[in-house]
């Protein structure tokens, strides 16, 4: 079975739901069902092997959904992996980045699902601030809502393993 179409009866679900965008969707891709089953995730990650640039030095997965894909894809391509939090801690180091040292480092950002993309500005505005150069990010989804337009304006190219609509037209037998 094609991965589009494990992940889409792993993790698609339909209701009523608001996105971290504010917009409002009737399909949601619940991707903590396929980020806990480790088959489907080992699969996702080996098909995001190819799309990490040649000269990345860390791989950098956003909080939360993010940290298992970086955590399996580091595993596959023995990149060291950070795990890069929404706002810096409160107590302790108080670093918005765990573990991987990302100063002077070739960065890709990871991400699961990507709508609208503000999670991936957000935290590629955090890293620019701290001076880490941010210009791409990977994702599993690219919901095909903007996301990608967003991240460009911003200077981050988004490259994704599947797009909104390869899941569709996996269930209507045509990927």
């Amino acid at each position: 079975m094609n991965l589009a179409l494990r992940i889409k009866e792993a993790a698609e679900i339909h209701g009523d739901f608001t996105l971290r965008s504010g917009k409002k969707s009737n399909l949601y891709f619940d991707k903590y069902r396929f980020e806990s089953d480790p088959l489907l995730l080992a699969d996702v990650a080996k098909a995001m092997l190819p799309l990490v640039p040649a000269k990345t030095e860390v791989l950098c997965g956003l909080e939360m959904g993010g940290i298992p894909v970086v955590t399996m894809l580091s595993h596959f391509t023995q990149l060291p992996a950070a795990f890069i939090r929404k706002a810096p801690k409160e107590y302790g180091t108080c670093k918005f980045a765990e573990g991987a040292d990302l100063a002077g480092k070739r960065i890709v950002l990871v991400e699961d699902v990507v709508s609208s993309g503000g999670a991936i500005i957000d935290a590629a505005n955090m890293m620019r601030a701290s001076g880490i150069d941010v210009d791409t990010a990977i994702c599993v989804i690219d919901r095909q809502t903007g996301g990608a337009e967003n991240l460009q304006k911003a200077g981050i190219s988004l490259i994704s393993v599947l797009q909104a609509s390869d899941i569709e037209a996996a269930s209507n037998g045509r990927a």
